[in-house]
């Protein structure tokens, strides 16, 4: 049974189509990659998976249940979604904000528990923020402000996370780091699905990747199947000179991350 199913799940603004019919499924222990030129429907899919946004038609499915059938406060335990742009208009500090990851673990007006700060505590150090963890969060620049609300997403522990383009802002060492803290968070039996546009980043970390195009599956599977010539130059209007070796290139990182 897989943890998050979709099936025909279309959606429509102002009589125009931006998802026809996607369908989409997502496994324990698996990292999903949405991938696809700007516009094709990633965000929007991704918005319908947490709830976020209605789709039109089709059926969502959590595990055996129907999506609309369970509480929402039971969703919000077992799914994070990370945005592309989330604001903060209160000067919290780095560690406050990531202390509202554990909310949807907590009583009305309850305290944070031991158990709540030791896992506080373990993001805090994965994301690199140990030196900041007291500073305002409006006082941090864009590639740390998203690594501070991705640690709040990974606090709450969710059983499947929705992350849209959460290395965007990122330097080349830290997008690293955030894939091996996505990946690590897939070992321990939960799931991703993660929309990205470094092709080589979701080749090297990605089980599956789900390619749209207009609104609709141009290609779903493995990597190596998915990016292929035919499908590139269809979905992102490119001319590949060399095919190939422009597929080898994509599915092989020839940097990795020095030791902190």
């Amino acid at each position: 049974m897989s943890l998050l199913r979709g099936t025909t799940l279309s959606l429509a603004f102002d009589d125009q189509p931006i998802l026809e019919a996607v369908d989409i499924e997502l496994d324990k222990g698996e990292m999903l990659g949405l991938i696809g030129p700007n516009g094709a429907g990633k965000s929007s899919l991704l918005r319908c998976l947490a709830g976020s946004a209605r789709t039109d038609s089709g059926v969502l499915q959590l595990g055996e249940q129907r999506f609309e059938n369970i509480p929402r406060n039971e969703r919000a335990r077992r799914i994070a979604y990370l945005p592309q742009q989330t604001e903060v208009h209160w000067p919290l500090s780095v560690e406050r904000i990531i202390e509202l990851g554990r909310i949807p673990h907590l009583e009305p007006w309850g305290k944070l528990s031991e158990r709540d700060q030791q896992v506080i505590e373990s993001v805090i150090a994965d994301a690199d923020l140990l030196p900041f963890r007291h500073r305002p969060f409006n006082t941090l620049s864009g590639g740390e402000r998203a690594r501070v609300l991705l640690a709040r997403a990974l606090a709450a522990e969710p059983e499947i996370l929705l992350a849209d383009e959460p290395v965007a802002a990122l330097d080349p060492a830290h997008q690293l780091d955030v894939m091996a803290m996505l990946a690590e968070h897939c070992s321990q039996g939960n799931a991703v699905i993660v929309v990205l546009h470094d092709l080589r980043l979701a080749a090297h970390f990605c089980q599956r990747l789900q390619l749209l195009h207009q609104g609709r599956t141009l290609a779903v599977g493995k990597p190596g199947e998915v990016l292929t010539p035919d499908n590139l130059e269809n979905a992102y209007q490119i001319h590949l000179s060399d095919r190939q070796d422009a597929i080898d290139t994509l599915l092989n990182i020839t940097w990795k991350r020095i030791p902190r």
